[in-house]
């Protein structure tokens, strides 16, 4: 079970921090990743985090975007700075092991002036 929160409206430039509260499952031992779709597109990877705490990210969001993760609290963030229109997009959370994935039901970004 995911639940992410702290999306909204940010102007050009500006800041977010999505969240992503998990349960049920060995958060621990999970690689967490965020997901976007933008309307008329298709889903689209944003950051990676595994359980060593190593990163990846899209080309699209290098240098503005870090992802992070807490195992005591079971939460995964998205800070987003530097935000641009075109990062506007439902954002998704994801859980991946070798066993199975859960998907969260998504926090809506807002880009505009």
């Amino acid at each position: 079970h995911l639940v992410e929160s702290g999306g909204g409206l940010a102007q050009p430039g500006g800041s977010l921090r999505l969240s992503c509260a998990a349960s049920g499952f060995d958060f621990s031992s999970y690689a967490m990743a965020w997901f976007r779709q933008a309307p008329g597109k298709e889903r689209e990877f944003v950051a990676y985090i595994n359980w060593v705490r190593s990163t990846n990210y899209a080309d699209s969001v290098k240098g503005r975007f870090t992802i992070s993760r807490d195992n005591a609290w079971n939460t995964v963030y998205l800070q987003m700075n530097s935000l641009k229109p075109e990062d506007t997009a439902v954002y998704y959370c994801y859980a991946h092991s070798l066993l199975r994935d859960y998907w969260g039901q998504g926090t809506q970004v807002t880009v505009s002036s």
